[in-house]
């Protein structure tokens, strides 16, 4: 095997458009496998986690190898929605090519595919498929395609039809028509006529993308001259490795129709890990560089996804940037700092682990139970180390609480999503120290429903899903002075401490503590007892038990006495005091406000900021950006935005996207406030029965 004759391609495209019916029938052509499977049986060789049996859908990526024609095609397969954007971010970053799979009608989906695919400048091509379906109308998908993505958008290809069925194409570069057989293979047929117009088109369409790669070829098209089957070839290859052209091509892989030229494709045309991939790493000393794929160079390894399997542990794959891997071999983690043991390795069919004996510069493979490494891990010399630039992961839009629906399950949660985070490091998990709450952050709720089932069918623990609480506090808006008095005598040795305390607001969200104490009405050993007191007093604020900020308590009298006076007791009168002022002294309701930094298309605009003043929230300013996107910068509270994301993704047809971060406490509108202190206290009440 060498480098050159590798081809590692992502399939890309919008949920429900075949791209696992596709690698499914590119595997059964290439011989890899004896039977074609179905989604919708459950029986793939890709989709072959049980969450993605159950779903019928594909939530992470999987890999499959292939020979075609003295090559071996390493195919990712990602899922199409975008709560799984990670898994098609990591499968963009190690392959050098891409297939963009289509049907029906243009999705967001289509225009994500396109920008991953921009975002590493990967050279693609889009399958149109399904196009056996009886509506299947090519002329309107087409025309969608080039209007939402641009010239660079070329039809190779054009469908005969008979009977609402595809039976052949019309050749773009040749102009001539070719019928699918009893195979799928094509083979000669007849160009009709009324299709002639359209086939002249497309191929002046395709010559003018290959005039643009040489001066003479452009010369020779501006004088009226016809390319000859090996410039349209020569350029198109060019031309696509270039990024300026991205052919349609079309069939059915249902019914694996136009799968095989496909194929042909992407071994034809697609280009090798040694002919255009360039990899950002750092060096030991921290500078920025760049590395060609080295077939010759020490071996190095990128670590771009980590799959967390019950049965035989933590999988760690791998793409070779430089060198030729080989099993048992001693390899230094960069970026942790250790060396790493690498046994067996192998490729990966699905969940079929086919052990090798080596694998070569670009070659993708996987290695089980490393004891250190994670994904983004660069493994290679130890006195030479880099580390490859890592797959930047999106942050998570939603967070929901997590409760075990079993007493005693919060460990087993822990430890499971701890696995789950190895294998999708999109997912965050978290207590937060004031609730105590369990959150769990993920895209969307797709995503976090995933999280929740691969934890029951993996780990054997059921979990509910529940809003997070929002951390409210309370603070006072009037100036008082309270009074707190502790006594007790019980035949033994007493207690008492007297204070008198001045409450007002504070500047600073801490509790400020003062004494002006005069004449030595409390000595000061009691001055920390009495801050001791309000410290644990504002944990817990009178009107709905939530922690009291903003706050300045001046010490301003006092009774002490010789025998009885304590540390405890001046403590207790403290809290008394702290009682007794919160009710005269305007207690409100304060809630979390946000900013947020929202990225939508021009057109929604108007939708996003009545949406966002029905919330509460503030709409602060417009930024405009490139491709017809608008940022729009908001404050809102934290209350009315905590399912933002699933909102937006209705609103723009997923095609928005936002940032939020914390800025401020504000208070609580009054009728807002009433009810929230009215369910607080119901809470309380329950809790005390």
């Amino acid at each position: 095997m060498k480098s050159s004759d590798l081809r590692n391609v992502v399939l890309l495209g919008h949920g429900g458009m075949g791209k696992t019916s596709l690698a499914e029938a590119m595997l059964y052509n290439a011989g890899a496998i004896d039977r074609l499977g179905r989604v919708s049986e459950g029986n793939t060789v890709l989709d072959c986690d049980p969450e993605e049996i159950r779903r019928k859908a594909s939530v992470s990526l999987s890999i499959a190898p292939f020979d075609w024609r003295g090559s071996t095609v390493n195919i990712i397969d990602t899922p199409g929605y975008f709560d799984f954007a990670g898994e098609m971010l990591e499968g963009v970053s190690v392959v050098d090519s891409a297939v963009i799979v289509v049907s029906s009608t243009m999705t967001v989906g289509t225009e994500k595919a396109w920008e991953f695919a921009n975002s590493r400048n990967i050279p693609r091509v889009i399958f149109v498929n399904k196009m056996h379906d009886e509506n299947a109308d090519f002329d309107k998908i087409y025309a969608e395609l080039k209007e939402m993505l641009g010239k660079p958008c070329v039809a190779l290809q054009l469908p005969i039809r008979k009977n609402g069925k595809l039976v052949g194409v019309v050749d773009g570069i040749s102009l001539q028509a070719r019928v699918f057989d009893d195979f799928g293979n094509l083979v000669d047929g007849e160009l009709p006529a009324d299709m002639v117009e359209r086939a002249e088109e497309i191929h002046m369409n395709l010559s003018e993308i290959v005039a643009e790669t040489d001066p003479e070829l452009m010369e020779k098209f501006f004088g009226g001259e016809r390319f000859t089957r090996e410039e349209i070839i020569k350029g198109l290859k060019v031309a696509i490795n270039n990024c300026t052209c991205a052919p349609v091509l079309l069939g059915s892989s249902y019914e694996n129709v136009g799968v095989k030229k496909l194929m042909d494709f992407i071994v034809d045309y697609m280009p090798s890990p040694l002919e255009r991939t360039i990899l950002d790493y750092t060096d030991a000393d921290g500078n920025a560089l760049q590395m060609k794929p080295d077939p010759d160079g020490h071996p190095t390894l990128f670590v771009y996804k980590t799959i967390a399997d019950p049965f035989v542990g933590r999988l760690s794959l791998f793409r070779v940037c430089s060198g030729t891997m080989t099993p048992d071999t001693i390899m230094y983690n960069a970026n942790k700092g250790a060396d790493e043991k690498i046994g067996q390795i192998f490729v990966l069919r699905g969940r079929k682990q086919i052990p090798v004996k080596e694998l070569v510069c670009g070659d993708l493979g996987a290695v089980a139970k490393l004891s250190v490494t994670t994904t983004n891990d660069t493994l290679g010399s130890k006195t030479k180390p880099i580390i490859i630039s890592a797959t930047p992961f999106p942050e998570p839009q939603l967070t929901l609480g997590i409760v075990p629906k079993s007493r005693g399950d919060e460990e087993k949660i822990s430890a499971g999503i701890s696995k789950l985070k190895d294998e999708d490091p999109v997912i965050q998990f978290n207590i937060n120290k004031e609730t105590g709450q369990m959150l769990v952050s993920g895209l969307g709720d797709q995503h976090i429903d995933t999280i929740v089932s691969k934890l029951k069918t993996r780990y054997g623990v059921e979990v509910e899903l529940e809003d997070p609480k929002i951390p409210y506090r309370e603070t006072i808006k009037k100036k008082v002075s309270a009074e707190g008095l502790h006594k007790k005598q019980s035949g033994g040795a007493g207690q008492y401490g007297k204070v008198v305390i001045e409450f007002e607001p504070g500047e600073n969200p801490e509790l400020e503590f003062c004494e002006k104490v005069f004449g030595g009405a409390v000595p000061k050993q009691f001055f920390p007892s009495v801050e001791k007191g309000l410290q644990e007093s504002v944990k817990k604020g009178a009107l709905a038990g939530y922690p009291v900020v903003n706050l300045k308590a001046t010490l301003v009298d006092g009774k002490y006495h010789p025998v009885d006076s304590k540390e405890v007791a001046f403590v207790s009168a403290a809290k008394i005091a702290f009682k007794a002022a919160m009710k005269d002294a305007k207690p409100v309701l304060l809630e979390p406000v946000y900013s947020m930094n929202i990225y939508v298309p021009e057109r929604y605009m108007g939708d996003i900021m009545g949406d966002m003043n029905k919330r509460r929230g503030r709409v602060l300013g417009m930024n405009p950006m490139d491709n017809n996107m608008q940022e729009i910068v908001a404050e809102a509270p934290y209350s009315e935005v905590f399912k933002y994301a699933v909102d937006l993704r209705s609103m723009t047809q997923a095609r928005g996207s936002f940032k939020m971060e914390f800025v401020r406490y504000e208070e609580v509108p009054e009728s807002i406030a009433k009810k929230i202190v009215d369910e607080a206290k119901k809470n309380m009440s329950d809790d005390e029965d």
